[in-house]
């Protein structure tokens, strides 16, 4: 079942302790298509200026990955610079420029709007309520978002949170967004808003998922060395997402296989910087660790 992400697409400047790069590839549209690649085809809706090369990106297209929905405007590309500290769990942004991303307004391609999948990557909940009007009856919604939009945006947000099927947080988003402390207390009210599966994210520590009548928790895989968080969390939903839409089936237990491979393709992304390891990952390692995974928890 082929997946439909709108999000952004960015160069990133990245700092930390294990050296540095400049105009490197990313964006949640970018990051969360490179992790659903291995187990669906993906289409892309996005916006980048004439400056991007797309030759660091080739690979997509190689994993079933369509592009067409990627506009070129004249400007320069959305770009973010960021320096993480040595714990990797903070980082100060250095510089955010959106230049062609200001303007972005998402044009879904009329053979992208039977897709059974959807995410909604981290953008404006205005345009995210666009692009839930011009799609034809997902199977399957999943929604992303900030502190920045559930502070600047919070009738729009509140909007497309009553209209997804999923949504992905962090816990100081969840605490932002319900004004609740305890995260599992703020999980049940968000349920009662109307997505039907609350994916929590904690970093180091994992992800919990949280439905009305289940509660999973995976670990975070214990990687050796963390050389980039970028995009940690949308290779993460990436995984999640595609795993759903390979298997086609939205059990319980789909559902927590879904967050066990979204957190492993995580665990690989961190391994390098920008997605180089999302590139050279094959397949069989992605299971060899999932099967580790199973070991790690298994009592």
């Amino acid at each position: 079942m082929s997946i439909l992400v709108v999000g952004s697409i960015a160069l990133d400047t990245v700092e930390t302790v294990h050296g540095r790069v400049e105009d490197a590839p990313g964006g949640s549209a970018l990051y969360f298509s490179a992790a659903a690649s291995f187990f669906a085809p993906v289409n892309v809706v996005g916006v980048v200026g004439e400056d991007f090369d797309f030759a660091e990106i080739e690979f997509l297209k190689a994993r079933q990955v369509d592009l067409r929905g990627l506009k070129v405007e004249k400007g320069q590309t959305f770009r973010w610079g960021g320096r993480y500290h040595a714990d990797m769990n903070h980082r100060d942004t250095l510089f955010t420029y959106l230049n062609v991303f200001e303007q972005f307004n998402p044009d879904i391609p009329e053979a992208y709007r039977n897709s059974r999948f959807l995410f909604l990557a981290n953008i404006d909940p205005d345009l995210q309520l666009n692009v839930l009007n011009s799609v034809n009856d997902p199977r399957l919604t999943v929604l992303d978002t900030m502190n920045f939009w559930i502070s600047g945006k919070r009738q729009p947000l509140d909007e497309v949170i009553c209209r997804v099927n999923v949504l992905i947080l962090n816990d100081e988003e969840i605490r932002e967004l319900t004004g609740i402390d305890n995260i599992h207390k703020a999980a049940r009210e968000l349920l009662t808003r109307g997505p039907e599966v609350l994916v929590v994210k904690k970093g180091e520590h994992g992800a919990v998922m949280i439905t009305r009548e289940d509660y999973f928790f995976a670990p975070a895989y214990p990687v050796e060395q963390v050389v980039d968080p970028t995009g940690a969390g949308d290779s993460f939903a990436g995984g999640f997402v595609g795993y759903l839409a390979q298997k086609n089936v939205l059990t319980p237990e789909c559902f927590r296989q879904a967050v066990v491979y979204g957190s492993t393709i995580a665990s690989f992304n961190v391994e390098s910087f920008s997605f180089e390891r999302l590139k050279s990952l094959q397949p069989e390692e992605i299971e060899q660790r999932v099967e580790r995974f199973r070991e790690m928890v298994r009592f």
